[in-house]
C-alpha cells in the first residue's frame, strides 16, 4: 500500500507548487518502500564480537540493526557465549574484535581465538566471512587479534567475501565501508542499511563532544616525586551526558601552539592556503595542525608516505627493511618535527601534507568518580607523560593538554560506556579490586558508589606505586574508607620502599588464603592497569592461589577463571 504526502495549505507555496511537491514526494516515498521490501528467503548472518571495553559490542549491534531492516536474518553473539561447533555450518560469518595489550584478544574472545589458533578446527569451506578489526595505532600490535582471526578462518578454508578492515580509535567511516562491503557481498537489499542507520544518540556524544568546564585540577603526587598524577574534575552540567561507574571518558585535546608555530616555517609550500579537515570542511593549516591532526606520534604508515617524498636514504632503507622492531624503535620518542628537520620531504601543498597525517584521536580515561557521589561532575586520574629524547622535551598529547592547558574549558568530552566493567547488581556481593598507579581510577569510583549505595558486601583494594611518601595518591580518602569500614581490607605495595621490590601480585599471594575464601564465597574480582605486565602477573597470581589454597590442578584453575569471566565475576579494564 503506497503512501501519499499532503502539503498543508498554510505552507508558503502556491496551490500549483503544493500539488507538484506532493506528487514528487509521494513518488519518492513509494520508490523507497519498494527498494526496501524483502524478496526471497532471508539471508542468514552470524555476527561475533570480542570486546574489552564495549566498542566491538556496540558496532555489532549497529550491524545487526542495519541487517534486520533488510532481507537478512542476523544473529549476534558474545564470543564467550558462542558454540564453536556451529562454525562449519555458518553461511555468513562476521567477526568484530578489538585488540589489547601485546596483541591479545579481548577476554571474551580468548577461547574462540585459542581454538582457531589450534589444529582441531574442521574444514570451514562452506563459510563466507569478513573481519572488522578495532585497534589503536599508537600500539605496535595494531589490530593483531583481528588479523589473526582473519588469517585462521582463511587457513581452515573459509572464503573471505570482503576484505578485512583495520580501524583506529575513530572508526565510523571504516565501519560504514565494511558494512556496505559485506552487504554487497551477501546480496539482498543493501540499500536498507543506510535507511536503518538513524542515530538517536544524545545531542552531545562522540560525534558532538561536550565543551566541559574545568572545575579542579591538581597534582596528587608530592612535589619531589619525580612524577605527576593529576586529579581532574570536569562539569557535565547541561550536557545530557550520563555515565555509570566503570565507564570511561573520551577527551579531545589540542596540539601545543608553539610546536605548530615551529613546524610551519619549515614547510616547503604556501602555508597560508586552507586545507581539508578529517571530518570535512576546511581550515587554515595552522588551525588544522593544532586541532585536527596528530603531529606528536609516528607510525609505519606515516614513515612510508614520508619516505616516498623524502630524499633520505636512511628513511628509505628503514621502510624497505620491513623490520617492525627497527621501525618501532625509530618512531618511539620522535614526532613530526623530527621528520621535518632530519628527513625533509617535498610536499606540493598543504592538502598533500595533511593527507599523510593521522586524525588527532580522542583519549579514553577510566572515570574516577561515582555519578551518585558527584552529580553533574566527572573525575579523572591522569598520569602526566613528560620525557626528553633526541634533544627535545616531549609530552603526552592529551595528558599535558589536561595539565598545562590555558583556559577553563576542555575542548570536548564524551562518555564511553563499558558494560563489561560493572559492579555487581547484588549489593551483598564482595568486591576485590587490583589497581596500581592510575589503575586506581575506576576503583575510587567503585568505592564511592558502594559507600553511597550502602552496599552490604565487603570491599578489598590492592594498590601500589613506587614510594609511599610521595606516591600514595588518594591516601586520605582511602584511609578514611578503611576507618569507616567501606574498605574491609587495604593492601599496599610500594615497590621501591625496600631493597626487594614488592608489587600488588606479591600482596595477593601473601593474602592468598583469604582471597580464595572471598572468591569461593561468590566475590567479584577486578583489575585495572597495564595489560602487558601487571595484568598478566595478577592473573598468574590468581591461578597460583587457586592451586595452592583451592587444591585445583593447573587445568582446573584455568577452567575456574574462564567460568568467572563468563559469569562477569572477573573483569579487566586493561590497556
Amino acid at each position: 500500500m503506497s503512501s501519499s504526502i499532503v502539503i498543508p495549505e498554510n505552507a508558503p507555496f502556491s496551490a500549483e507548487q503544493r500539488a507538484w511537491l506532493s506528487e514528487f514526494l509521494s513518488k519518492a516515498l513509494a520508490e523507497q518502500e519498494v527498494s526496501i521490501a524483502p524478496s526471497g528467503p532471508a539471508i542468514p548472518a552470524t555476527i561475533l564480537w570480542g570486546s574489552q571495553t564495549g566498542n566491538s559490542e556496540g558496532v555489532a549491534k549497529k550491524l545487526m540493526k542495519a541487517l534486520k531492516a533488510g532481507n537478512y536474518e542476523p544473529e549476534v553473539f558474545d564470543m564467550a557465549a558462542y558454540d564453536k561447533a556451529r562454525l562449519p555450518d555458518e553461511k555468513n560469518l562476521f567477526i568484530i574484535t578489538s585488540t589489547y595489550g601485546d596483541g591479545e584478544p579481548p577476554d571474551n574472545a580468548a577461547d574462540l581465538h585459542e581454538y582457531l589458533m589450534g589444529d582441531s578446527v574442521p574444514s570451514l569451506a562452506g563459510v563466507n566471512f569478513s573481519v572488522l578489526a578495532l585497534g589503536d595505532s599508537e600500539y605496535p600490535d595494531f589490530c593483531q587479534s583481528g588479523i589473526e582471526f582473519d588469517q585462521r578462518l582463511e587457513f581452515f578454508g573459509a572464503k573471505r567475501v570482503f576484505k578485512r578492515i583495520d580501524c583506529d580509535v575513530d572508526y565510523d567511516d571504516e565501519f560504514t565501508e565494511w558494512k556496505q562491503g559485506i552487504i554487497a557481498a551477501m546480496g539482498g537489499m543493501g540499500t536498507v542499511a543506510e535507511v536503518a542507520e538513524v542515530d538517536a544518540d544524545e545531542a552531545f556524544g562522540k560525534k558532538n563532544p561536550f565543551p566541559s568546564p574545568l572545575l579542579s585540577s591538581y597534582n596528587l603526587n608530592a612535589l619531589d616525586a619525580g612524577r605527576e598524577t593529576y586529579h581532574i574534575e570536569l562539569s557535565l552540567d547541561g550536557s545530557g551526558l550520563e555515565y555509570e561507574t566503570g565507564d570511561a571518558l573520551g577527551v579531545l585535546s589540542h596540539n601545543p601552539t608553539e610546536m605548530v608555530d615551529e613546524i610551519l616555517p619549515l614547510l616547503p609550500f604556501n602555508i597560508k592556503e586552507e586545507v581539508p579537515l578529517p571530518a570535512g570542511g576546511e581550515a587554515s593549516l595552522r588551525e588544522a595542525l593544532i586541532k585536527a591532526y596528530d603531529i606528536r606520534s609516528l607510525n609505519k604508515k606515516l614513515l612510508a608516505a614520508w619516505s616516498a617524498r623524502s630524499g633520505s636514504p636512511y628513511l628509505r632503507a628503514l621502510v624497505e627493511s620491513g623490520s617492525r622492531e627497527e621501525i618501532d624503535d625509530f618512531c618511539w620518542g620522535r614526532e613530526l618535527i623530527d621528520l621535518i628537520n632530519d628527513h625533509p620531504a617535498d610536499f606540493g601543498d598543504g592538502e598533500e601534507f595533511v593527507g599523510v597525517l593521522k586524525k588527532l584521536q580522542p583519549r579514553l580515561y577510566s572515570i574516577a568518580s561515582s555519578p551518585n557521589a558527584h552529580p553533574g561532575e566527572v573525575h579523572l586520574t591522569v598520569a602526566i607523560v613528560r620525557y626528553n629524547t633526541h634533544g627535545r622535551e616531549r609530552g603526552g598529547v592529551c595528558s599535558t593538554y589536561l595539565s598545562d592547558r590555558v583556559g577553563d574549558v576542555v575542548t570536548g568530552v564524551f562518555v564511553h560506556h563499558n558494560k563489561a566493567f560493572r559492579l555487581p547488581t547484588d549489593l551483598s556481593k564482595d568486591v576485590i579490586m587490583v589497581g596500581p598507579g592510575t589503575g586506581i581510577a575506576p576503583f575510587r569510583a567503585f568505592l564511592e558508589e558502594r559507600e553511597v549505595s550502602k552496599a552490604g558486601g565487603r570491599n578489598w583494594l590492592f594498590f601500589g606505586n613506587p614510594y609511599q611518601a610521595t606516591d600514595f595518591i588518594y591516601e586520605e580518602q582511602l584511609t578514611g574508607w578503611q576507618k569507616n569500614g567501606v574498605l574491609a581490607k587495604l593492601d599496599l605495595a610500594f615497590s621501591r620502599d625496600q631493597a626487594e621490590k614488592v608489587y600488588v601480585q606479591d600482596k595477593m599471594l601473601e593474602a592468598g588464603a583469604d582471597l580464595w575464601d572471598w572468591l569461593k564465597g561468590g566475590g567479584y574480582f577486578y583489575v585495572c592497569g597495564d595489560a602487558s605486565r601487571m595484568a598478566k602477573d595478577v592473573d598468574n597470581a590468581l591461578h597460583t592461589i587457586a592451586q595452592t589454597h583451592g587444591g585445583l590442578s593447573e587445568e582446573e584453575a584455568v577452567t575456574y577463571f574462564k567460568e568467572m569471566k563468563k559469569e562477569k565475576r572477573y573483569a579487566r579494564d586493561v590497556y
